[in-house]
């Protein structure tokens, strides 16, 4: 991928070096666990998450060197994503996943949840082995969120009353906590003062918010071979996003689509058409700008070296995945 291969040429050796560990990380005793626990590392991914931290580490140290810690702590973080992935696509009913057919899809239901339940202890065990109790606190927590967003998404589905803030407070639960939690964790083993773990924690939040937020257009607008999952998926799940709740604004139609839960063969396909001839879509990239404004002023204000600098390329390049 050209995002990968020009925005982060100085941690590429860290990179090659992550997936090699994630599948030792992924081993398990029994094969098929095994099987089902490294089956989503095979096409790597964006591993933006661990990307994010390799750049923070350099920002935050002296030296503008990785640790081993922070090495570590980029490939749990991974981990705990990959581990919410297999339950998503669960809870979800998600056929595939960045292109391939999904955990619970090659194996099956229970396999995919305990494999995704071997990757969060798994996580859990190489956090515990930082020797960090600060660290560990401030990830743990990302489980606990992960938890508490799914149970806030599944009572709100096809809940046509959800508002923005609504939205915006469970997309932190599950995304933004992980980014935001993870960017604070790596300040944290750089040692840097308080005010700056809260920065990184602060930037982290509002760049995972935006990265949501453009996922979730980009369910709407995107092509399924381009997404690597089918598009809609939110839609058919009643997972209200905020492209949807910005066109029902303007296109109160909508409404009986979602009433009757997209029980239609085409209703997916017709609400998306409405949704595109609306202003839903470009009021959701705008509020994703808002965040990564947030998230550049952060970084720009307060820091300044080279490696700042592709932070802030990482924010414009999350904006330009909408194009």
């Amino acid at each position: 991928m050209v995002f990968s291969q020009k925005l982060f040429l100085s941690i590429n050796q860290e990179i090659s070096q992550l997936n090699v560990n994630l599948q030792k990380m992924a081993q398990a005793n029994h094969p098929i666990l095994y099987a089902a626990a490294k089956h989503l590392f095979k096409t790597g991914g964006k591993r933006i998450r661990p990307s994010i931290i390799f750049i923070i580490a350099k920002v935050t140290t002296n030296d503008n060197i990785i640790r081993p810690e922070h090495k570590r702590l980029a490939e749990i973080t991974e981990i705990i994503h990959t581990a919410s992935l297999m339950h998503d696509d669960v809870i979800d009913d998600c056929d595939t996943r960045r292109g391939l057919n999904t955990v619970h899809n090659v194996f099956n239901t229970k396999i995919a949840i305990l494999a995704g339940d071997f990757l969060f202890a798994q996580s859990s065990w190489y956090l515990a082995n930082l020797n960090n109790l600060e660290v560990v606190k401030v990830i743990s927590k990302v489980i606990t969120d992960f938890a508490e967003g799914e149970v806030r998404q599944g009572l709100t589905n096809f809940d046509t009353f959800i508002s923005i803030e609504d939205y915006i407070e469970k997309s932190f639960y599950k995304t933004a906590t992980l980014i935001a939690c993870s960017c604070k964790a790596t300040a944290m083993l750089s040692k840097t003062p308080l005010n700056i773990q809260n920065d990184f924690y602060l930037y982290g939040k509002h760049l995972g918010l935006a990265f949501q937020i453009i996922d979730d257009i980009l369910d709407i607008t995107s092509k399924e071979d381009k997404l690597g999952k089918p598009s809609g998926s939110d839609l058919k799940n009643g997972n209200l996003t905020a492209p949807l709740i910005f066109a029902l604004e303007e296109k109160p139609e909508i409404l009986r689509f979602i009433n009757q839960e997209f029980q239609n063969k085409d209703d997916i396909k017709k609400a998306i058409n409405i949704i595109k001839k609306t202003k839903g879509i470009q009021k959701a990239k705008d509020l994703a700008e808002e965040h990564i404004q947030l998230a550049i002023h952060i970084i720009k204000s307060k820091f300044t070296c080279n490696d700042t600098y592709i932070l802030l390329l990482i924010s414009d390049y999350i904006l330009k995945r909408f194009n």
